[in-house]
């Protein structure tokens, strides 16, 4: 995670050292008339929610009893749920004043969340199954315990699938971030996840890693060239003062990264977004046009500036371009199985080949460099090197989406 640069928790806290938050939150539920005991357990009263279901959408009539738990007869209404759990020989309990046992499985959230934030607070989070019925339960469960209980806003993520399934432990058919990362700089995995809208299901395709890696690299090889034409000078005019152009781009990057960020954290039109800017940038720094406008540093300066604005917001930014850039073709020539020396070698015959107009061999050997994922360009100063998506990836995820279609 701290790879990916997400960070980390205040609290990360364990549900064995609050048992006893948990018994006073059900005390206090039972004190409300929100629940009653049988035989050691405790149950939730849900017809007492009379807004039961206002999350998920469902209604008490929708539910088939024993279809996520098996029916208990000595309950009120199929539909109530444990908030307590008697004691079964083998598991782990606790003492409670309903006798020996364990917190249901709902419950605990209730009571650490309160504990650490209060029975209020902004954002709640999850995967799309928890919806119903572990969320709906949370909430009936805070609210009997303290009726100004109340969360604003309720995040749900959409799943992760591999090859159409959800991917899974219990299906085996998962990949970890530690995986990933072994051939790919671990913001690449970042930038493919912001590219769907986290309520929307993603499907897992290596091409998209390789996709997201090549986008990264062009974003901070540009932004690096800046810095470096930049040197440590401060650049900074008034805004209104950068030529009409610049301007404009600037600002449209802006509204639409808060207009974006404001709509349900819609990260994927942000990272479209960039496109515009970066283009500037290029042309600013490589072009014979660019070069001679006027403000050109300015220009520059101000740019940069906003696009690592948004790279910062959206935890995309590195701690340097230069550092990020090294680990990028690094993990590209590991991809390759193939040393910067080989390559060099490889860029290094093909010149030869071109003096000698052997065209065909310099053909032959950029291809080849091509289907490792070793992209060369042509320039003034000579010839350089990086990652790419090798031709026979792209096919495979075409052929991967003609098959889902």
């Amino acid at each position: 995670m701290a790879y990916l640069q997400c960070l980390p928790p205040s609290f990360e806290p364990r549900v064995t050292d609050h048992i006893n938050q948990i018994i006073n939150m059900i005390k206090q539920i039972l004190l409300n008339g929100y629940a009653y005991v049988i035989e050691g357990d405790v149950y939730f009263l849900v017809e007492k929610i009379s807004a039961y279901g206002r999350l998920s959408g469902r209604k008490l009539e929708d539910n088939a009893p024993g279809e996520r738990v098996e029916v208990d007869e000595r309950k009120k209404n199929p539909a109530d749920f444990a908030l307590w759990k008697s004691a079964k020989e083998g598991e782990p309990s606790w003492d409670s004043p309903w006798g020996k046992g364990r917190p249901g499985w709902h419950i605990e959230c209730s009571a650490m969340s309160a504990t650490y934030l209060g029975h209020s607070f902004d954002i709640h989070g999850g995967g799309d199954d928890l919806k119903f019925p572990h969320h709906e339960n949370e909430i009936a469960q805070s609210c009997a315990a303290c009726s100004k209980s109340n969360i604003s806003y309720w995040i749900h993520n959409g799943f992760v699938k591999v090859k159409g399934d959800k991917m899974s432990k219990s299906k085996g058919n998962f990949i970890t971030i530690r995986e990933v990362i072994e051939d790919h700089h671990p913001l690449a995995l970042r930038f493919f996840l912001l590219g769907t809208h986290y309520k929307s299901p993603v499907t897992y395709e290596d091409a998209q890693i390789y996709i997201a890696s090549e986008r990264l690299f062009y974003i901070y090889q540009t932004l690096h060239d800046c810095e470096e034409n930049l040197g440590r000078q401060d650049r900074s005019i008034p805004e209104d003062s950068l030529p009409g152009d610049v301007l404009d781009c600037i600002r449209n990057l802006r509204r639409d990264f808060e207009k974006s960020m404001s709509d349900d954290l819609h990260t994927p039109v942000v990272l479209a977004a960039l496109s515009e800017p970066l283009k500037i940038i290029n042309d600013l720094l490589h072009t014979r046009k660019g070069k001679k406008r006027e403000l050109r540093f300015e220009s520059l300066y101000a740019l940069e500036k906003e696009v690592r604005s948004v790279l910062s917001v959206l935890g995309l930014m590195p701690p340097s371009y230069h550092e990020a850039l090294q680990i990028l073709r690094e993990k590209a020539l590991k991809r390759a199985s193939l040393t910067e020396e080989q390559v060099i070698q490889k860029i290094e015959e093909r010149t030869s080949a071109r003096e000698n107009k052997e065209y065909e061999r310099s053909d032959e050997i950029r291809k080849e460099l091509a289907d490792a994922g070793i992209a060369l360009m042509d320039g003034p100063d000579g010839t350089a090197w990086r990652p790419a998506v090798p031709p026979g990836v792209l096919q495979q995820l075409q052929a991967a989406a003609e098959t889902s279609n």
